[in-house]
């Protein structure tokens, strides 16, 4: 199935000055020859893991085209290269990455809006349009989401907790028989990790921002260093080193997920990303929701999602919006990316496909169902610093009053 955009041909007529482009069959082979047109390269940039998926179809796209396609690998600092490579005039002309990035690219005149309508769009599971939507406008194509799950060993612990208290009373049991050296692996290190604390923060009534009347997240309605985080750090506080020391900086991002593969922990906190570790190490498993606090809200994960953009100062914009348009929502690519790191196709079709050989795909897209979009909004940068450090210093021992709240106002600073 090969899904096509009477919008994206449009632009692509008259990106090359070209006549005659409209909706009907008859159309579409002028917008091939459009497409030849323009000649050249087509340069795409991707990380190492998608790079070599995407290759067979840049090729199959360029040899459809006449063009040559390049697909490079940026192991380091995409986000950052990308913005300051496109200021430089030497950028790609596509580039893949999460939404989040959004809001700082547009900020920085990197990408431009995608033209996709309606029937398009509906392809696509509703949360990752709407990730990729910024300030009215669709500014990617999605091909993936994720979102954080409770993966849990079975063995260890045959039942999903209904609440985070009682993944705390089955851990500490767990650990007074020796059975597990650690309550919980949710990553925090030593400089925090607001991604991996935020379900947590969430059921204990937190925010970052408000939201206006169109939904979007407000900047201006910060809620970093208001009652409702500090009530909520306090309850992440009681979890920490001195408290149940259940959270804990000397758990983090190398060492999480290996510690619950060695089983010396029975609950993990993480994402598809994982799975692959966790069954290579022939743990028996099951995924759930992240548990909430007793009483309390329940646990929103963020949502992410993957996408392709449109560079704003490619040297090949026409070729580039046709090949996110046209070729990027071909179920075989969304497949062909996901069996190269197993995230949720954010196509429908590619989903449906896939799900039935890998059921873990449902159970985190269940314990996502809720989740709220990763804001996208440019303040959000200011967040992550200032938010993980404050967390690391309440799980440390930190009064979370004081804390937060010298937070909230060095956040409120920058987004100044």
């Amino acid at each position: 199935m090969r899904i096509r955009t009477t919008g994206v041909v449009a632009v692509l007529g008259l990106a090359l000055a070209a006549s005659g482009c409209g909706g009907s069959d008859s159309d579409k082979p002028a917008a091939k020859e459009s497409s030849k047109a323009a000649g050249g390269k087509l340069v795409i940039w991707a990380d190492d893991k998608r790079t070599e998926a995407l290759k067979p179809f840049a090729d199959a796209f360029g040899k459809e085209n006449g063009v040559t396609v390049e697909v490079n690998a940026v192991s380091k600092d995409l986000q950052t290269n990308f913005v300051t490579a496109s200021q430089q005039g030497s950028g790609p002309d596509v580039v893949v990455g999460a939404h989040d990035w959004i809001g700082n690219m547009v900020q920085n005149g990197a990408i431009d809006p995608v033209q996709l309508p309606a029937e398009q769009k509906s392809a696509f599971s509703e949360v990752a349009v709407k990730a990729v939507t910024f300030n009215g406008q669709l500014y990617g194509v999605p091909y993936a989401q994720e979102n954080l799950a409770l993966i849990r060993n079975t063995e260890l612990a045959p039942e999903a907790p209904k609440t985070i208290e009682d993944l705390v009373t089955t851990g500490k049991k767990l650990k007074a028989e020796k059975k597990v050296s650690e309550v919980l692996c949710l990553q925090v290190g030593q400089n925090g990790d607001a991604y991996h604390i935020y379900p947590l923060y969430t059921s204990a009534g937190g925010y970052l921002f408000g939201t206006a009347s169109n939904g979007d997240y407000d900047p201006k309605d910060l809620g970093v260093g208001k009652p409702e985080s500090i009530a909520a750090f306090q309850k992440i506080g009681k979890l920490g080193e001195k408290g149940e020391g259940v959270l804990k900086r000397s758990i983090q991002d190398t060492n999480s997920i290996a510690t619950f593969t060695g089983k010396k922990c029975a609950y993990l906190v993480s994402g598809p990303w994982a799975t692959a570790d966790v069954k290579k190490a022939g743990v028996k498993y099951d995924i759930s929701p992240i548990p909430g606090f007793a009483g309390a809200k329940e646990a929103q994960p963020f949502v992410g999602v993957q996408a392709f953009y449109v560079a704003a100062k490619g040297k090949n914009k026409a070729l580039a919006q046709e090949f996110v348009a046209n070729y990027v929502t071909k179920p075989e690519l969304a497949v062909a990316l996901y069996k190269a790191e197993p995230r949720p196709p954010a196509l429908t079709a590619a989903l449906d496909q896939v799900k039935g050989e890998d059921p873990d795909l449902a159970k985190f897209q269940e314990a996502g169902k809720n989740g709220q979009v990763l804001p996208a909004i440019p303040a959000m940068a200011a967040i992550w610093d200032p938010f993980g450090k404050a967390e690391a210093a309440v799980i440390g021992g930190a009064d979370p009053a004081q804390t937060i709240t010298a937070a909230g106002k060095t956040i409120a600073g920058q987004i100044k």
